[in-house]
């Protein structure tokens, strides 16, 4: 009775393993070369999917081969861990939510704009303004002749400031810089050797200053004989060279004059072919074939306030 008793629960433990009745985990004891066999081929640690053959404690020892292995249905996949990994399975990419640091910010990059050009502090020809104003202003008062202030730095404003830079003794660029606002500064003019009326020509200088009275009344850009060699109409050549002494106005002609040194504007000559006349070139420097020109404005001027009448004094040093 007893061996018949055995036989069926040995029985009745077979049938409730093949159908898979035993709750999980219960009564099954792994060995521990189970476990080590189930880790070195990169399965898990826990129950789902293990091969190996439990022992049980009443009955004889069967092998038990599940035809197919269920893996877990659980929402949340369990990670592979790195220990069991095999050689060559990439390293899972980080979520989006990881981030490995701030990234710099994009910035735009500015776009280089075209240089503005310096700004100049000396006044020029073409300039126009207050400053321009001011200037004229300033060079009238002194008695360098530029016509009627306007504000705009013209070939007059030009003419004296030449004049006023030659006089000073410095460079003569026709520009208003720092030297030459010194010399407004200072105040710089003209002396003259003449003790009444006439017009004196300094030639070192290259300045025309008409006087009155033993002063200066107006002092005017210049350009004297050149110094070099002209064929005159006949055929001669003479050297460009403005003659020295004390003259008298001769005679004068109202208008534009072709005479042997060339054409000129309203001439007022003082020493036979020599005359003080208007011009459209005046540099400031000596340029002429021995006349001394000045600016057909300045010419004007001094027909419309007779400064050099017939018989005035002339004084060329």
């Amino acid at each position: 009775m007893a061996g018949s008793t055995g036989r069926r629960l040995a029985t009745a433990g077979v049938v409730a393993v093949l159908t898979g009745s035993l709750p999980a985990c219960a009564g099954v004891s792994w060995t521990p070369d189970d476990v080590a066999a189930g880790q070195s081929a990169g399965e898990p640690s826990g129950n789902a999917g293990a091969t190996a053959s439990p022992s049980w404690g009443a009955g004889p020892s069967i092998a038990v081969s599940p035809s197919r292995t269920t893996a877990p249905t659980s929402a949340t996949p369990v990670p592979t861990p790195a220990a069991t990994r095999s050689a060559g399975t990439p390293s899972p990419t980080p979520s989006a939510s990881v981030t490995a640091g701030p990234k710099p910010s994009a910035t735009a990059r500015p776009t280089p704009s075209a240089s503005a050009p310096p700004v100049r502090e000396d006044l020029r020809l073409g300039d126009r303004g207050p400053k321009v104003l001011t200037l004229q202003k300033r060079l009238s008062s002194l008695g360098y002749w530029m016509g009627e202030p306007d504000g705009h730095f013209g070939s007059l404003t030009q003419q004296a400031v030449w004049a006023l830079q030659k006089t000073a003794g410095i460079s003569r660029d026709g520009r208003v810089g720092p030297r030459t606002e010194r010399a407004l500064d200072e105040g710089v003019r003209p002396g003259t050797r003449l003790s009444g009326n006439g017009v004196d020509i300094d030639l070192r200088r290259q300045i025309l200053m008409v006087v009155r009275g033993g002063t200066v009344r107006y002092t005017l850009n210049t350009s004297t004989g050149g110094g070099y060699e002209y064929e005159q109409k006949d055929g001669d050549t003479a050297m460009a060279r403005t003659p020295k002494g004390t003259f008298r106005v001769g005679y004068t002609v109202d208008g534009r004059d072709e005479g042997f040194l060339g054409e000129m504007w309203r001439p007022r000559y003082f020493n036979g072919g020599y005359a003080v006349h208007g011009s459209s070139s005046i540099p400031p420097y000596p340029a002429s074939h021995g006349c001394a020109r000045v600016s057909n404005s300045a010419m004007n001027m001094i027909w419309e306030r007779d400064h050099m009448p017939k018989g005035s004094t002339v004084l060329v040093r």
